[in-house]
């Protein structure tokens, strides 16, 4: 799975500069420094260090499904997105407390401040829908 390693070391390589010190801003979007300790929109942050081993299980057992499944081989690409960045979250979790998000869309409306992780997820998720739309 090399796209996953690929996800995991962009996703890991960025939020290094991040955790150095960069920050960015403009009109519309900014880059800050955010450390969420839950998932989308904070979510689930009551469950506090409970949520990273929940979603261990949760990604094991989709990693295990696929494989067993075949959709690795058959989606390896789409899959490496999703799993990579998914392992890449999880790994800030036990190595800072939360994940390290950065992104922060705010013209017009004002957005979660998310992660090169979360971008990847949607792009694999896309590509996947896309995929699976082309067969039918």
């Amino acid at each position: 799975m090399l796209v996953a390693v690929i996800a995991i070391a962009a996703d890991q390589y960025i939020k290094s500069i991040i955790l150095g010190g960069f920050r960015w801003h403009s009109d519309y979007i900014s880059v800050i420094f955010v450390l969420n300790d839950g998932v989308a929109f904070s979510m689930l942050s009551f469950l506090q260090s409970y949520l990273k081993f929940i979603q261990i299980a949760v990604l094991f057992f989709a990693i295990l499904y696929c494989s067993a499944e075949g959709y690795i081989k058959k989606y390896p690409l789409e899959l490496g997105l999703i799993f990579g960045s998914g392992v890449s979250n999880i790994y800030d979790r036990f190595i800072h407390g939360g994940v390290v998000d950065y992104l922060y869309y705010h013209h017009w409306f004002e957005f979660a401040v998310f992660n090169l992780a979360d971008v990847l997820i949607d792009v694999g998720v896309l590509l996947l829908i896309i995929k699976l739309l082309k067969k039918k």
